[in-house]
């Protein structure tokens, strides 16, 4: 396989650095290409770059709804290059991939609507006396430079999440994709490129996030920052963007309940469909089941079978269900946390077993509140079933996290399904679905420890839109 060298890409130019870093495939660890180390000069250069688009070349909403139409058309026909590409690159399964392309394909296109529905309203000032005869409304105006931070794990989707709603705003972007996993985000810029997006609109720098990140963050023209990644990282971001508004999508531990009124066995495939699909490293995978007393055998032995049927291994074979972690240092890291759970008296349903960056899937019972492998957020392939006896214990254990992202619960009593709705201290809770569900439709992010803001393209339009008040003395 020949190693394409991707540079940065600013101004609509190739600009060539002074060192590359290699992208690894994940599952071989072959050199798939190499991409461009940015020094602080560059990242001034795409700000500017992105600064003076803005400032001279703005499209319609009717052409951005149209470049971003036709951008999930192209996307469409290079579905299998896309496909393969997350596959080498992220160590996606053919069905993961197939996913992510069907969920950027839609994003496009619901990015592609809201560009024509972005709106203000009217405000009745005249209804306050002396202002008979004024005239007030809002309208919504682009923020301007967008500066965009991807994450590994669904770097083609998630890119394509902050990149479409900004341009369908209206706004221009710089962005820094995952050091591990940049390719997908120079092929969605490719494919707004030829759908007609002109040159200097989506800026593209790449190398380290402590370095490259932290340049991005000392650029003043970047009216707004948008992060998916860790919570450590996020909170630095927050702490450091002064008055300029952030929207951060961090970290997760997704608690699913099993109440004993559930359909266990739609519960079961369900939950083991979901657990382990990216090879866990999804923010609102499965973690935590907390399934009550009087069906955790029947759930635990069903679901284990569930489980045991999915095929560990090469993710280009279309056959495999879980593929590698992002790398051997993560699955490692993985495997310690599981060992060190089992010293501590948990118990493993399944044989713990790693071949390098391959983590088969673990299933952990008799577990503590303090163990990593359940307070913490472990983004791998690892779950752990929590038996409880009264509901409201249950709930208690699933908010006693730092996080608040996405929770499930199955039952069959609408009472209990509303009750979890309101108490459940999470930004989403799925009824009779996992966690792991995400529709790109609806308002997607966190409280706590999980960010601010909202993703889903008209939730994202809004974030990066500012409200501006027009008034007319007639």
């Amino acid at each position: 396989m020949e190693a394409k060298a991707y540079d940065l890409y600013i101004g609509g130019k190739w600009i060539k650095t002074g060192s590359y870093i290699p992208v690894l495939h994940k599952y071989t660890g072959e050199c798939i290409s190499q991409i461009a180390r940015a020094e602080r000069h560059h990242v001034q250069t795409a700000v500017e770059a992105a600064w003076e688009t803005f400032r001279n070349d703005r499209l319609t909403p009717f052409q951005r709804y149209k470049i971003l139409l036709k951008a999930s058309e192209l996307m469409e026909a290079r579905r299998d290059e896309m496909e393969l590409s997350l596959i080498r690159e992220v160590g996606k399964t053919r069905k993961d991939a197939m996913n992510e392309l069907d969920r950027t394909i839609n994003t496009l296109r619901l990015s592609a609507e809201e560009a024509k529905k972005i709106h203000g309203e009217m405000i009745p000032l005249q209804s306050t006396e002396g202002s008979e005869n004024r005239l007030g409304f809002t309208i919504r105006v682009p923020k301007g430079v967008i500066g965009a931070i991807t994450p590994f794990n669904y770097p083609l989707l998630l890119s394509t999440h902050k990149i479409a709603p900004a341009l369908a705003a209206g706004n221009t972007l710089v962005v820094k994709p995952a050091t591990v996993t940049p390719l997908a985000t120079f092929l969605l810029v490719e494919v707004l490129e030829e759908a007609g997006l002109p040159k200097g609109y989506v800026n593209i720098v790449t190398g380290a996030g402590s370095e490259v990140g932290e340049w991005l963050l000392d650029e003043e023209r970047i009216a707004m920052y948008t992060f998916t990644g860790s919570g450590e990282v996020g909170r630095h971001i927050k702490a450091r963007s002064g008055m300029r508004p952030v929207a951060l999508e961090l970290g997760n531990n997704s608690p699913n309940i099993v109440h004993y009124d559930a359909d266990v066995e739609l519960a079961a495939r369900q939950t083991a469909a979901r657990s382990f699909h990216n090879a866990g490293q999804a923010c609102i995978a499965v973690q935590r089941i907390y399934v009550h007393e009087d069906v955790f055998p029947a759930f635990s032995e069903q679901y284990i079978a569930h489980v045991k049927q999915l095929k560990v291994g090469d993710p280009e074979d279309p056959a495999t269900d879980v593929g590698p972690m992002i790398s051997e240092k993560e699955a490692k890291r993985t495997e310690e946390w599981v060992r060190e759970a089992i010293s501590e008296g948990a118990t493993a349903l399944l044989p713990i077993r790693r071949e390098g960056a391959l983590f088969y899937p673990a299933v952990l019972v008799n577990t503590k509140p303090d163990m990593k492998v359940v307070c913490r957020e472990v983004f791998a392939p690892v779950v752990t079933i929590i038996p409880y006896s009264d509901l409201e214990d249950a709930f208690a254990q699933a908010n006693d996290s730092e996080y608040g992202l996405q929770a499930g619960i199955f039952t069959c009593d609408l009472n209990v399904a509303m009750k979890a709705a309101r108490t459940l201290e999470y930004g989403g809770v799925v009824i009779n679905d996992v966690s792991t569900y995400r529709n790109d439709v609806m308002p997607y992010g966190g409280v706590k420890n999980s960010g601010l803001g909202k993703e889903g393209p008209r939730y994202a339009v809004e974030e990066m839109t500012d409200e501006r008040m027009v008034v007319i003395n007639l």
